[in-house]
């Protein structure tokens, strides 16, 4: 399973916004790797950017604060699922998915629609 966790720009912390975040970590067989999100710098539209990012990196699952209507449709057509982060710490969160302790993501905002 591959797992993408939105982080800070300490390169540790979980990013409290989805469709801005600096770097996203994706996990895949104990492997880590952290990537630049392309759609942080994007004029509008960045939760669907963003989105689409991670179903192109084939994503299985994401672990993150809040998400927003869009960008949850995004990624409930592609299958992946959502879960609700529950520490400050991107380590102890996938630490804690791997016990089964997060809980899914079921309430999602409506955007920021270009508010920063």
């Amino acid at each position: 399973m591959k797992i993408a966790v939105p982080l800070d720009e300490n390169k540790k912390d979980v990013c409290i916004v989805l469709a801005r975040t600096p770097y996203f970590l994706f996990r895949e067989n104990g492997n880590d790797a952290i990537v630049p999100n392309p759609a942080a710098q994007a004029q509008g539209g960045a939760g669907i950017q963003a989105a689409q990012f991670l179903v192109d990196s084939q994503a299985d699952a994401l672990i993150t604060v809040r998400c927003g209507q869009n960008a949850a449709q995004v990624f409930q057509a592609a299958g992946i699922k959502l879960y609700k982060s529950a520490n400050k710490a991107a380590a102890d969160d996938l630490a804690a998915l791997e016990q089964g302790t997060l809980e899914e993501l079921t309430q999602f905002h409506g955007g920021y629609h270009g508010i920063q």
